[in-house]
């Protein structure tokens, strides 16, 4: 229970490197031109939904192990983007599958200095308690998965550098969940990311940014030995928005690890925006009563 109490805290810990030139609720898309680093800044803008003034999602987590059986975890997500005195945005995450974990719930306010801590509380319905706790990255697992918890919430623009490969369309990737063959022949910039962080768990990575989107559709991760050793593929789809325009949001992800066999797969349904949600929900108070 400990290590998914951390889990999803890294989730909802504060993962965004807030860059100058980027202003909140404003959508960006990457143009031929731009260098690496504009590209990845607006990869990780739009990574958080930052261009919207709120968010809601339901996510269904699946651990397939190589003989293809399956175990499920399911919660629900809400954001507000205020940018208002210094905050950012603040996140709601409560796990409502299995019963084991329904009605724990996580409450992060991340704020706009990226030197600041983030606030984070945490109910746990089986004390009926709020506690206020601290939150970290680590290149441990994210409950379990075969995604980090860095690549899941705690990976910041700032974490590593950048170089612009090329532009190309990309050759399609089958996803395995749903047996689809998808975005062959989309538009990305491939970018070469190297971690600043000495000895870390990977050498380099190669990041397919889309070019209509702005989000990461496919990364490879290669050892110091450039072996490629994992892949993480996600599914993005522009979600209607109530003044008519459309905001991309991401609706399946498909981390594979290639020495085990073993995959891991993120479905997300149900996503809104802009809808008006209170910031009265993102409060100690409003978690206390949890209604999960």
């Amino acid at each position: 229970m400990r290590k998914l109490l951390l889990a999803v805290v890294f989730l909802l810990a504060g993962a965004y490197a807030f860059a100058q030139n980027l202003e909140l609720h404003q959508l960006y898309a990457p143009k031929e031109g731009m260098s690496a680093d504009e590209i990845m800044q607006i990869k990780y803008h739009n990574k958080y939904s930052l261009f919207a003034k709120d968010f809601h999602q339901v996510g269904e987590v699946f651990y397939v192990d190589p003989s293809g059986y399956t175990r499920k975890r399911v919660w629900d997500r809400s954001r507000i983007v205020t940018g208002i005195e210094g905050i950012a945005y603040k996140d709601l995450i409560t796990m409502t599958y299995p019963v084991e974990v329904k009605g724990l719930s996580v409450l992060n306010w991340t704020y706009l200095d990226p030197k600041r801590d983030q606030d984070v509380w945490l109910w746990i319905p089986s004390l009926k308690k709020v506690r206020k706790i601290s939150a970290s990255q680590s290149d441990d697992s994210f409950m379990g998965s075969d995604l980090t918890v860095q690549e899941v919430s705690t990976r910041k623009f700032e974490d590593e550098t950048y170089k612009l490969l090329e532009s190309k369309a990309f050759a399609g990737y089958k996803f395995e969940h749903t047996g689809e063959m998808l975005y062959v022949g989309k538009p990305v910039f491939v970018i070469e990311a190297r971690p600043v962080r000495a000895n870390w768990y990977y050498a380099k990575r190669l990041v397919y940014v889309d070019r209509e989107t702005g989000g990461a559709v496919y990364s490879e991760y290669y050892d110091k030995n450039d072996k490629m050793f994992k892949t993480d593929f996600l599914k993005w789809d522009l979600v209607p928005v109530a003044d008519g325009r459309q905001f991309p949001a991401q609706t399946g992800r498909e981390c594979k690890d290639l020495r085990t066999g073993h995959r891991t797969v993120i479905m997300m349904h149900d996503t809104t925006f802009d809808t008006g949600l209170s910031e009265e929900l993102f409060t100690e108070k409003a978690l206390a009563r949890s209604r999960w």
